[in-house]
């Protein structure tokens, strides 16, 4: 009897595991779901699904909610952007939006935009409500030497046929920044730009910055402006000092150099000094040899000797009278 009862149960615990892994992979429920909703799929479809590891249950909602908007889609493409890697929700909810709003956009594309990185549900979002970027600030100077630095506020709408290729915000905003550098320099006065600010607005408009990106701008406005430094004046306080440090350094060369000849002309007299002393330490030799050659008398020694003695004392009376 015991053993009877143990077969039973086993029994049916073999029954429950069959009958879950019957309903695991033909999702009955979600056949059935997708009937009543219009969806036309079959079983067989839902099993391969089972196999090729994709949710039915994804492909299978997503499908329900893209008939009940109106749109004509196909479990094949759906599982195909899954099996890829793309995000099938995301595309869809994009689709429905897409259609809701009158905005040009088909599977291929948006399975493409989606694939490329960029949230397509988000990009239709921006197309219908646009989206406020803010610049960093940014800094720029007149012609007149004043340095300003502006922010601006830039009001974009996604760009559906570029978001596959197109740059993004960063493009965006540093092409802004470069058109805003570009209309305060070739402002005559900072004062100009201060008291027309949408100067800067529709010059960088002109520009064009959007092209090649993922985004239309649709304004620019300059939210805030401060003026900065006076760059001019630094600048010229910068050249004053260069210059003026050029002007000592050439002012030490010269007087280097005439230190350097002084010295030179020193050395000189001191040497033509030594010549001299030399040349006079000659002389007495010089009166010996010629006693004794008989070139010179005595009494030419004794007139040499006044003629000496005269000079001396000459020469004490000048140093005397210079006193």
């Amino acid at each position: 009897m015991s053993g009877g009862i143990g077969l039973l149960i086993i029994i049916a615990f073999v029954a429950l595991i069959l009958l879950w892994f019957v309903f695991y992979f033909i999702p009955i429920g979600l056949w059935f779901s997708a009937l009543v909703s219009g969806v036309r799929i079959s079983l067989l479809q839902l099993v391969l699904m089972r196999f090729r590891k994709v949710p039915p249950s994804v492909i299978v909602n997503q499908l329900i909610a893209g008939t009940k908007a109106g749109l004509h889609l196909q479990a094949n493409d759906l599982e195909a952007h899954f099996l890829a890697g793309g995000n099938v929700p995301n595309v869809v909810t994009a689709l429905i939006s897409a259609q809701k709003a009158n905005i040009a956009l088909d599977f291929k594309m948006a399975a493409a935009i989606d694939l490329a990185g960029r949230n397509v549900a988000e990009a239709v979002q921006m197309s219908v409500n646009p989206k406020v970027i803010n610049t960093p600030p940014v800094a720029a100077v007149a012609k007149d030497g004043i340095q300003l630095i502006a922010k601006a506020r830039v009001t974009v709408r996604a760009n559906i046929k570029q978001l596959v290729g197109g740059a993004g915000e960063d493009t965006v905003l540093a092409r802004v920044g470069e058109g805003i550098v570009s209309s305060i320099g070739s402002s005559a006065s900072h004062k100009t730009v201060l008291e027309n600010p949408d100067f800067i607005s529709r010059v960088v408009l002109e520009k064009g910055l959007d092209a090649g990106t993922a985004f239309e701008i649709l304004s620019i406005d300059i939210a805030d402006i401060d003026v900065g430094k006076n760059i001019g004046a630094v600048l010229q306080m910068d050249q004053a000092n260069a210059d003026k440090n050029i002007a000592q350094a050439k002012a030490e060369e010269k007087r280097a150099m005439a230190v350097a000849m002084e010295q030179e002309m020193k050395a000189k007299a001191q040497e033509a000094r030594a010549k001299v002393i030399l040349a006079e330490a000659e002389i007495p030799m010089a009166i010996a040899e010629a006693f004794r050659s008989g070139n010179l008398g005595i009494m030419d020694y004794y007139k040499l000797q006044n003629i000496q003695a005269d000079t001396r004392m000459r020469e004490g009376i000048v140093k005397t009278d210079k006193k």
